[in-house]
C-alpha cells in the first residue's frame, strides 16, 4: 500500500457538518477524504430541478448570519462569502392564525413591537423574554437544563394564545410541542434561526453546499461522490479506516461520520465494538419527526400570493399538543399548522407539514392523497385561486427523505430535542473507540444548519488540538 492511499482523516457524508469540518482540517494541512453516497453534496441542504423549476429539497433558508453568528464567522473564515451572494428577506417569517398576524422582522425591536401590539397585556414580559433569547446567559440555561420550552414560556407568560403562537414554529422546526422540547433547544432555534433567520443563497440552497465542496477541494481535500461506506474498520479499539462497496478499504486513523448516529454506530461500527450501556442508550433514543414536503411550480405572480421569500407559518388553532398528536397519526384533515414559502423570483412554492415516518408502503399508497389535500388546504387558508396557477407539482414523503439521506426514519433534525436527549456524552467522540468522531445533527449538540456548522467547526478544532 502506498502512502498516497492513506488519509489523515476520512469524513463519511458531504452534508454541511462534514463539509465544514473537512474544510477546516484541509485548511490546517491535513490530507482529508470525504466520501458521499449521493452524486452531489448537501444532504437536506440541496436543490433539484424539475420541468424547468428549481426547488430546495428540504432546507429553505438559514440563520446565525448576523455579525457574530456562527454561520457568518465560518463562511467568512473560509471565504465562502466571496463565492456566493446571500440575501435576506424582511420579514423573514410571518405567523398567521385566525386572529393574529405577527411578523419576525430583521429589526428585533420591530418584532417585539408586533408581539406587544397583539398581546398588550404581556408587553413587559415579551420584552424580557426576547432579551433572554437574544442575550442568553449560559449559567442560566445550565440551571434549567431539565426544563421544557413550555416551562420557560410559563415562567414569562400568562396568555395561552401567545404561548401557542411562539410554540408552533418549534413543532415545525423541531417536531415537538413545547411541553416535550428542551428549553435550551427551543431557545436556540429562536435565537439562531427564527430571530436571526431568512438568509438565502441566490441560486438555491445547493449553491451553499456546492461552494463549501469547492472550497474543500481548493484546500487540497478529495471528495468522492456515489461512494457508499459499508463499514468502519476497527482494530484493538482504534479506527483503521473505512470499507466501501466491493470491499474497497481506505486507511485512516481518524474517521468522522456526518451521518445518522444509529447508522454510524449500529451499522458502520457494529454492536460488538460498543459498550453495552452505550448500545442500550442508542437503541432507546427517539429520532425527530420527519416532514411531508410539497413542491409547486407556478405560472408567475398573482394577486393572492403572500410576500415573496418570507416564510409563512399558518396555525389553524391554538392547541399545540393536539397539533402534535394529529401530526403523529397523519390527520391531514385536522392539520393544526404548516409552513410555506413563495420563492423570491415567484416561480415556486414549497409547503411543509410535520409528519411521521410510517413505512414505504403507507407513503406509496397515500402520497398523492396528501399532496392534493395539502394544496387544497393552502388554497383555502392562505392563497386563494392557487390551483389555477400550478404548472407542476410533486412531493417528498418521510420515506423519500430517508432514501435521500439514509437518516433513520427520515428524521429531519437528528434526535428529537427532548430534555433527556441534550448534549449526551460519548455521541460526538466515543471514549471506547480511538479516532472516531460524529459531526452531524445527531450529536445532540446542535440543530439545523447553524447547529451543524458549529459542530463541524468544533469537531475540526477538537481533532487539531489532539494532533
Amino acid at each position: 500500500m502506498s502512502n498516497n492511499e492513506k488519509y489523515d482523516a476520512i469524513i463519511i457524508g458531504a452534508g454541511i457538518g462534514g463539509l465544514v469540518c473537512g474544510c477546516y482540517l484541509a485548511k490546517a494541512g491535513m490530507k482529508v477524504l470525504i466520501v458521499e453516497q449521493h452524486y452531489k453534496p448537501g444532504g437536506y441542504c440541496s436543490s433539484f430541478k424539475r420541468h424547468g423549476f428549481t426547488f430546495d429539497a428540504a432546507a429553505h433558508s438559514f440563520g446565525a448570519y448576523r455579525e457574530n453568528g456562527i454561520v457568518k464567522e465560518t463562511l467568512s473564515n473560509l471565504a465562502i462569502d466571496k463565492k456566493i451572494k446571500i440575501i435576506r428577506f424582511d420579514p423573514s417569517d410571518i405567523y398567521l392564525t385566525p386572529h393574529y398576524k405577527i411578523s419576525l422582522w430583521n429589526n428585533l425591536n420591530r418584532t417585539i413591537e408586533d408581539f406587544q401590539k397583539a398581546f398588550p397585556e404581556e408587553t413587559v414580559n415579551i420584552n424580557k423574554f426576547f432579551l433572554l433569547l437574544t442575550n442568553p446567559d449560559p449559567k442560566y440555561f445550565a440551571r434549567i437544563r431539565s426544563w421544557s420550552f413550555k416551562n420557560l414560556l410559563d415562567k414569562y407568560f400568562v396568555n395561552a394564545n401567545l404561548k401557542a403562537i411562539i410554540s408552533f414554529p418549534l413543532l415545525g422546526n423541531g417536531g415537538l410541542p413545547s411541553s416535550r422540547m428542551s428549553a435550551f433547544i427551543g431557545s436556540k432555534l429562536y435565537s439562531e434561526f427564527l430571530l436571526d433567520g431568512g438568509y438565502y443563497p441566490l441560486g438555491g440552497m445547493q449553491v451553499l453546499s456546492d461552494a463549501l465542496a469547492e472550497k474543500f477541494e481548493e484546500l487540497g481535500g478529495e471528495l468522492r461522490y456515489s461512494s457508499l461506506v459499508k463499514q468502519v474498520k476497527i482494530k484493538n479499539k482504534e479506527v483503521k479506516g473505512v470499507i466501501l462497496e466491493k470491499k474497497k478499504f481506505i486507511p485512516s486513523n481518524i474517521v468522522i461520520s456526518d451521518c445518522d448516529a444509529r447508522q454510524t454506530y449500529l451499522k458502520f461500527i457494529g454492536k460488538q465494538y460498543l459498550e453495552n450501556d452505550f448500545f442500550q442508550k442508542i437503541i432507546k433514543m427517539i429520532p425527530s419527526m420527519s416532514h411531508f414536503i410539497v413542491y409547486l411550480g407556478i405560472d408567475g405572480y398573482f394577486k393572492s400570493l403572500p410576500a415573496l421569500g418570507t416564510g409563512i407559518w399558518y396555525f389553524s388553532h391554538y392547541n399545540v399538543e393536539k397539533a402534535y398528536r394529529d401530526a403523529k397519526i397523519c390527520k391531514i384533515e385536522q392539520l393544526g399548522g404548516y409552513f410555506l414559502r413563495v420563492s423570491h423570483d415567484c416561480s415556486t412554492i414549497v409547503c411543509i407539514m410535520t409528519a411521521p415516518y410510517k413505512n414505504k408502503l403507507y407513503w406509496k399508497n397515500n402520497k398523492y392523497f396528501f399532496l392534493d389535500n395539502f394544496v387544497k388546504i393552502v388554497e383555502r387558508d392562505i392563497i386563494p385561486d392557487l390551483c389555477n396557477h400550478i404548472v407542476y407539482k410533486e412531493a417528498a414523503t418521510p420515506y423519500t427523505l430517508h432514501r435521500y439521506t439514509l437518516n433513520y426514519k427520515g428524521a429531519s433534525y437528528g434526535w428529537a430535542g427532548l430534555t433527556n436527549q441534550l448534549a449526551i456524552p460519548d455521541l460526538r467522540k466515543p471514549s471506547f473507540i480511538k479516532g472516531l468522531y460524529l459531526t452531524s445533527s445527531w450529536t445532540t449538540h446542535g440543530i439545523g444548519i447553524s447547529g451543524v456548522v458549529y459542530i463541524g467547526q468544533d469537531t475540526a478544532k477538537l481533532i487539531l488540538r489532539k494532533g
